[in-house]
């Protein structure tokens, strides 16, 4: 009887939010007020919640409350990728975050992707990129050096790999590949993203060359599922 109250609850909250009762972005009512409302305990308001957010209808923000999820965004994986870009064609600010940032031996396969020898020295980024305050994806990126020594100052200056790039001389850069593949999240992952871990991301690796052809930069993103639609286009 007591998984037929959380599961009336949690439907009756969801049609709440499908009929517009509780708007996007919207904090909901506290679980005191929820569980008075529905004369329940903390404890089925608190599963009902959480059925929702694996979901995606909602996000629960531990010490500030239970919010409906508010957008999701279009970004576009073209010849011409580019963060903030895509940002402000759906209308949206934001900027990408450095986490952490250091030296790393090139594995083989990073060599390969980045034509540099085994074991050359790369700069690893650990990225975070927003929008509007929401986490929409975490990465880890690559870039040869010492070509690209001093650029994850310039991202932590500017909140752009663009405009690092252009003040390490490169002005403009490509796309060659992007690969697309769908898992869960690791619990850190999940929590960097602020996403239930029983919901899958979208993986995308990808490479970026300069005008020349030359690899530039190797990266793994994690997108929240739940937040980032991605289009692929074709060409320009």
């Amino acid at each position: 009887m007591r998984d037929s109250f959380w599961t009336r609850i949690a439907k009756e909250l969801a049609d709440a939010i499908g009929k517009g009762t509780y708007a996007p972005g919207q904090r909901l009512p506290s679980e005191h007020a929820l569980a008075e409302q529905f004369g329940v305990n903390r404890h089925t308001i608190r599963r009902s919640l959480s059925s929702l957010s694996t979901q995606g209808l909602v996000r629960i923000s531990q010490g500030s409350g239970t919010y409906v999820e508010d957008f999701a965004v279009d970004l576009v994986l073209g010849k011409r990728t580019r963060h903030q870009q895509g940002l402000a064609h759906a209308g949206l600010r934001g900027r990408l975050e450095v986490l952490e940032a250091g030296t790393v031996t090139a594995t083989a396969a990073l060599a390969q992707a980045l034509q540099v020898p085994t074991r050359s020295r790369l700069l690893r980024l650990h990225t975070l990129g927003e929008a509007e305050g929401q986490p929409l994806h975490v990465g880890e990126r690559y870039f040869p050096l010492p070509r690209f020594t001093g650029l994850d100052a310039g991202v932590r200056a500017s909140g752009s790999i663009t405009t690092a790039l252009a003040h390490c001389g490169v002005t403009d850069y490509t796309r060659q590949e992007s690969r697309i593949t769908a898992e869960l999240p690791s619990a850190a992952l999940a929590a960097q993203l602020r996403q239930p871990a029983q919901r899958p991301v979208l993986l995308v690796e990808s490479l970026n060359v300069d005008p020349a052809g030359l690899p530039i930069e190797w990266s793994r993103t994690w997108f929240a599922g739940d937040r980032v639609k991605l289009s692929v286009h074709h060409g320009d």
